[in-house]
């Protein structure tokens, strides 16, 4: 048997493989984010059924780890009669995670907003709606921007367990190409390179914006 060498072709197979771990972290941040901030605001309503309903969704997606959700997703709804594919099922278990945990960042951004302000708005007979437009949300904006870049890092590196369904991103591309080669030295140094050359710049950019954020507010 002639055993393949980790050369070119096999390192191109890795970056192809990380175009869709970047792909499964953008989907996962834009469709998290978007049932988050619904959740987030829902956290903070007037209503207090409301905020219950929110607040146990958000329990329940924390108190579960990912793992079981891209079961549930890929294996359960398949049992059921529903056979997503891989893409499908790990980007909508990945949406499902990241709400959850985007959902809790925002909320205590808009939280930390000072009361003083809502009572501002309140003043100037604002309606709920322009309260969060025209004040609330620009302040709490500039708070999430740190904790939620920091988030977006370990999303990419969640995405790793997507290889569990047969998601050929970039953790399962490295095992297929180390069953091909036996080299795993050589494999999974280049697939933690291509790990770090995403995770880097998005942690030196969460700390540079907690910085330069909190320098400002200092003033």
């Amino acid at each position: 048997m002639t055993l393949r060498t980790f050369g070119l072709n096999e390192f191109g197979f890795l970056l192809q493989a990380l175009q869709w771990t970047v792909i499964l972290t953008i989907i996962a941040l834009i469709g998290g984010g978007l049932l988050g901030f619904g959740l987030a605001l829902a956290r903070t309503s007037q209503l207090r059924a409301i905020r219950v309903a929110a607040g146990t969704y958000i329990q329940v997606i924390q108190g579960i780890p990912v793992l079981m959700i891209l079961f549930l997703s890929y294996y359960g709804l398949s049992l059921a009669g529903l056979e997503l594919p891989p893409l499908v099922a790990a980007g909508a278990s990945m949406t499902i995670y990241a709400s959850g945990y985007l959902a809790e960042i925002w909320r205590g951004c808009i939280q930390a907003v000072p009361k003083q302000q809502w009572e501002a708005s309140e003043s100037l007979a604002m309606t709920r709606l322009q309260q969060y437009r025209y004040v609330i949300l620009p302040q709490a904006l500039r708070v999430s921007l740190p904790p939620t870049v920091g988030f977006a890092v370990q999303v990419v590196k969640n995405t790793s367990i997507t290889s569990i369904i047969g998601f050929v991103e970039l953790a399962r591309a490295g095992q297929l190409i180390n069953n091909a080669t036996f080299q795993p030295f050589r494999v999974f140094v280049a697939v933690a390179v291509l790990y770090f050359v995403v995770c880097y710049p998005l942690s030196q950019l969460s700390r540079l914006l907690e910085r330069r954020l909190h320098v400002g507010s200092s003033r």
